[in-house]
């Protein structure tokens, strides 16, 4: 009993002891709670290029290669194979943990069904993503925000 006892209470330090994750707002400035099954309906009904506010949590399960300064990764979001989304962080919103598998993703950002290349993006692995999950400083966009952990980045 003892043994389990410290690492418990480490564990509720921690937690005690983190930041709370910031209001994940969608473009009319309420909250947008974690809605996976939406993200997961308009990856299989909508159009290519299809754009909407989206709060998703899932666990991360692949790791693609960095462009352009962002980092690029995939997320599960539902139970079946398949349904999963990808991640884009942009590096110079500050550096994010080094990522495996199986740690817990949580975004608020732009979501964007990417099932076919276009002239100037091509096709998604996991045929959508989600961008933008870091802070704006425009006035026209809301701030995003990713958490790997529990803990947030790009804020």
């Amino acid at each position: 009993m003892k043994s389990l006892f410290l690492p418990l209470l480490v564990l509720l330090s921690l937690a005690a002891n983190a930041d709370p994750l910031p209001d994940c707002l969608d473009n009319q400035g309420q909250v947008l709670p974690i809605d996976n099954a939406q993200v997961l309906e308009w990856k299989s009904s909508t159009q290519n290029q299809f754009r909407a506010r989206a709060h998703v949590r899932g666990t991360l399960v692949k790791l693609y290669h960095d462009k352009n300064n962002h980092k690029h990764f995939g997320i599960q979001i539902g139970d079946n194979e398949g349904e999963t989304l990808e991640v884009i962080y942009e590096k110079s919103f500050g550096p994010l943990p080094d990522l495996a598998p199986g740690m817990i993703v949580e975004a608020c950002g732009d979501y964007i069904t990417s099932s076919q290349a276009t002239s100037q993006y091509p096709r998604s692995p996991d045929d959508a993503i989600i961008h933008w999950i870091h802070r704006s400083n425009s006035p026209h966009h809301p701030s995003g925000f990713v958490a790997i952990n529990d803990v947030a980045f790009g804020t």
